[in-house]
């Protein structure tokens, strides 16, 4: 019993999804072996750095220029939890 066209297009659809998986996959693991190994990010050196930038907008924006409010806002994180 000959196959319908209807099928032959499924199949060829279903070929498409998958090539476009495979694809997919293969770029997602060259984007991983792109990266630097053992990257470690220092969490306080970030957050040093985004406090200056901060402060660098607002300075440029005059936010914060009141002689009443201290000149640094400390912010305190909780540690992140290993699990």
């Amino acid at each position: 019993m000959p196959r319908g066209r209807s099928t032959f297009t499924k199949r060829q659809k279903e070929q498409a999804r998958q090539q476009k998986q495979r694809d997919k996959n293969e770029r997602k693991t060259q984007r991983k072996q792109d990266q630097p190994e053992g990257v470690v990010v220092d969490e306080e050196e970030e957050l040093r750095q985004m406090r200056e930038h901060a402060a660098e907008q607002a300075a440029l924006f005059g936010v914060g220029s009141d002689d009443d409010e201290p000149s640094s806002i400390n912010v305190s994180i909780p540690p992140r939890h290993q699990g």
